[in-house]
């Protein structure tokens, strides 16, 4: 189901009347009650709004995995960038050590943070952390070029 603004439009011009009483009813329900159950409440009558407008739960629930499957590209597309700036900015990179065994190798774009003998670190790519990833090769010999940059 596709909704566009002329949908919309004429939903409202249909259902004025009953988005009118809800807005009263949301209204009275917020000013009044006092307890968590507004909330609830509330969410029922908006919810009740949504499914009387048209939409169904399998309508959502494709909007929601369409939202989920972009933001799995879009972290996927931030991992290759990162990746690819491991690998060409090896030269630049420094690394720093501290007396409890962690260690840090930074670029121009990335911060690696781990500790010697873990098999993962905590990277930050242009200063939005991206979690912890598994060593594997490409960041392996990001470590190993950093200390022998010094």
């Amino acid at each position: 189901m596709d909704y566009n603004w002329e949908t919309w439009s004429q939903f409202f011009q249909e259902n004025w009347l009953v988005l009118l009483v809800a807005l009263v009813v949301l209204f009275i329900v917020v000013n009044v009650v006092k307890t968590v159950i507004k909330w609830v409440i509330v969410a029922v009558i908006v919810i009740a709004i949504v499914v009387y407008s048209g939409y169904n739960l399998e309508d959502l629930k494709t909007k929601f995995d369409d939202l989920k499957e972009m933001s799995t590209q879009v972290a996927d597309s931030v991992r290759q960038e990162a990746m690819q700036a491991m690998a060409g900015e090896m030269t630049d990179a420094t690394y720093t050590s501290g007396e409890d065994g962690s260690y840090t190798v930074r670029t121009d774009n990335l911060q690696l943070s781990g500790r010697i003998g873990d098999n993962e670190v905590a990277v930050i790519y242009r200063g939005a952390p991206l979690g912890k990833w598994k060593i594997d090769a490409t960041i392996q010999s990001l470590i190993e070029h950093s200390r022998q940059n010094g």
